[in-house]
């Protein structure tokens, strides 16, 4: 399979957080010959290991969520439209008019509402709509929609990958399927090299809202190095280039308190002595990713955040360019193989860069 297959399969699948298992099997579909061991813990979590040649050398986790921004029902109203709330950050801005699915007893699509500008006041056409004042209208009427949804139900987003120009794709749930699939291109690239160090590709769930399929796979494994994959921001109109980085320039590196010295310098060496270009951005506190539960379950984890850069981040077309994704996996493979029985004691003091 190609990768530009396995981003578009991963951005289509629902997932989202707290209810994952939707996309559990595709995840272990593409992985399964890419590891010599897969399981599922009791959160959600997708574990597959890699076994190296010298294990004792160190084990290696490259984390990537797997779940997605949605909604839940919290009320069925007369005429037949559903109250939701949020699960996740989603920007309340997109939800007129968007196609959703909601997962009751069957796959239900419906739409959000949206009143026409013809019947709102001067002042009201220049707001944005709340989550409290938007329904979703499935076609049924009360009695009928009772029957097919429940409160507590959970309603995601209708979108379909597509492909734009010069290699770039938009959907739903880039963040953060597309790090998974670069994790995918890792492993693919990995199967071909030899490694010392176990390496362990983790798909975890509940990072839109609670970091805990992070922290306790993290647990599960206690890993002497680990890698928090995720999205950073692209650049585009009105976003300060400080903010952002430039889509088809590479893979992000952040730097942030968070994140363990020798492993981001060893992150930059590599990628400089393999030619991927890495972009760097900064940030001066913790948090927004896996990495901070990484980093502080048991005794500690020597920690890192790479990532692909995605324009529109939490909306359903988030926006990527395909050899970043690429460059980014093949960098994590190359660090993998890097990894040698030195550089893990060497994780024990960070004194010194």
């Amino acid at each position: 399979m190609e990768l530009k297959d396995v981003v578009m399969k991963l951005s289509d699948a629902y997932g989202v957080s707290g209810h994952e298992a939707n996309s559990a099997e595709l995840v272990m579909s593409l992985f399964k010959d890419l590891a010599d061991e897969i399981r599922v813990d009791r959160m959600g979590n997708i574990i597959m290991l890699k076994r190296g040649s010298k294990p004792e050398t160190a084990k290696v986790m490259l984390a990537a969520h797997y779940d997605e921004i949605g909604m839940i029902v919290k009320r069925i109203e007369q005429g037949g439209f559903l109250r939701v709330a949020q699960v996740g950050g989603i920007d309340q801005r997109i939800l007129p008019s968007m196609e959703v699915i909601v997962h009751g007893r069957k796959d239900i699509p419906g739409v959000f509402s949206a009143c026409p500008p013809h019947l709102q006041t001067d002042e009201d056409r220049k707001k944005a709509w709340k989550m409290d004042d938007l329904v979703i209208d499935c076609g049924y009427g009360e009695d009928e929609l009772k029957k097919l949804v429940r409160v507590g139900d959970i309603v995601s987003f209708r979108r379909r990958c597509i492909e734009l120009a010069n290699g770039r794709l938009a959907g739903k749930s880039m963040d953060d399927r597309c790090c998974l699939a670069a994790i995918w291109q890792c492993a693919t690239e990995l199967k071909k090299m030899e490694h010392d160090a176990d390496v362990y590709y983790v798909a975890t769930v509940q990072e839109e809202i609670t970091y805990g399929g992070g922290l306790t796979a993290t647990f599960g494994i206690m890993p002497d190095i680990g890698i928090a994959v995720d999205v950073g921001f692209a650049a585009m109109p009105g976003i300060s280039d400080d903010d952002a980085d430039k889509m088809g320039e590479g893979p992000n590196a952040e730097t942030a308190p968070d994140v363990n010295r020798k492993v981001f310098g060893k992150i930059r060496k590599v990628a400089s002595d393999y030619g991927i270009n890495l972009q760097v951005s900064v940030s001066g506190r913790p948090g927004g990713t896996d990495a901070f539960p990484m980093q502080t379950t048991g005794a500690g984890v020597a920690t890192a955040i790479l990532g692909v850069p995605i324009r529109y981040m939490h909306t359903s077309v988030e926006t990527l360019e395909l050899e970043d994704v690429k460059k980014c996996g093949r960098l994590m493979a190359y660090f993998c193989a890097s990894v040698d029985k030195e550089f893990k004691e060497g994780l024990t003091c960070c004194l010194k860069s």
